[in-house]
């Protein structure tokens, strides 16, 4: 089957912003749209893209609290991680870039952006020969009581994307880069800035986290998974063996299995 698919069978329309848009429009297309990054422009031509965890480091910083959100551009926020390829490449050469980049964007030969793709788009029709067990990664767990501030510490410092949240061993939610950037605009919006630093640092985890978990039993087939992800545009799905947590499924762990 892969022989006969090209870039152009899988790739999806780009979802674009402007590079002096504010982050919380950004925000707000990600959320509204379930995709993350965009594609950030200027004048057409593609920058980088912003993600829905640039826009939570940046809203979480401590200089930025007597800033409006609504007042922090996405040229503040612009990343590099993407890269390109052509529409009448073949798909295999997917697998390795969306290993490395979290964004492919695809142009044609005037170099003119007319697609993109994401783990997301590729996981819709070409996905792992595994066993769930094989595609699943360790869970990254915190306490339901943990700050925010602890929370996004250890985001920032071991690169984590996502906590399932427990409460006395138990799984009682998940919070992920989504869950803090939308938590931190709020915040921001709605606290007076000489309140903030006092407020955040008593925010804690359980105020932000999303439940109940979609979860599934480890005796589901990677392709329920997978349907289950790309429905919902979710990222990760916790695995459960017993009603204990086993594992975690994610866009990496899937492409990095195929």
């Amino acid at each position: 089957m892969t022989e006969e698919l090209f870039v152009k069978d899988v790739m999806s329309r780009p979802v674009t912003i402007a590079k002096s848009a504010v982050i919380t429009e950004a925000l707000d297309k990600m959320l509204d749209q379930g995709i993350d990054p965009l594609i950030v422009v200027n004048n057409s031509a593609v920058v980088g893209t912003v993600s829905r965890g640039s826009v939570a480091e940046k809203l979480g910083m401590k200089h930025n609290s007597a800033i409006s959100p609504n007042s922090i551009h996405v040229a503040n926020t612009v990343e590099e991680d993407f890269t390109t390829v052509y529409p009448d490449q073949d798909i295999e050469i997917l697998v390795p870039l969306l290993q490395a980049y979290k964004l492919v964007v695809v142009y044609d030969e005037d170099h003119r952006l007319i697609g993109k793709v994401s783990a997301e788009d590729l996981l819709k029709v070409y996905r792992p020969n595994a066993a769930l067990e094989d595609v699943m990664e360790e869970a990254c767990t915190i306490d339901i009581e943990e700050r925010v501030v602890h929370l996004r510490r250890r985001m920032l410092d071991d690169h984590i994307t996502q906590f399932i949240v427990t409460d006395q061993d138990q799984v009682a939610g998940i919070v992920t880069e989504t869950d803090v950037a939308v938590a931190m605009r709020n915040f921001r919006e709605i606290v007076d800035d000489k309140h903030q630093d006092h407020r955040i640092r008593n925010l804690l985890v359980k105020d932000i986290m999303s439940k109940p978990v979609l979860s599934v039993p480890d005796s589901v087939s990677v392709d329920a998974v997978i349907d289950l992800m790309v429905s919902k545009h979710i990222s990760a799905v916790p695995v459960t063996r017993d009603d204990c947590l086993a594992g975690l499924v994610t866009r990496k762990s899937l492409i990095r299995a195929l």
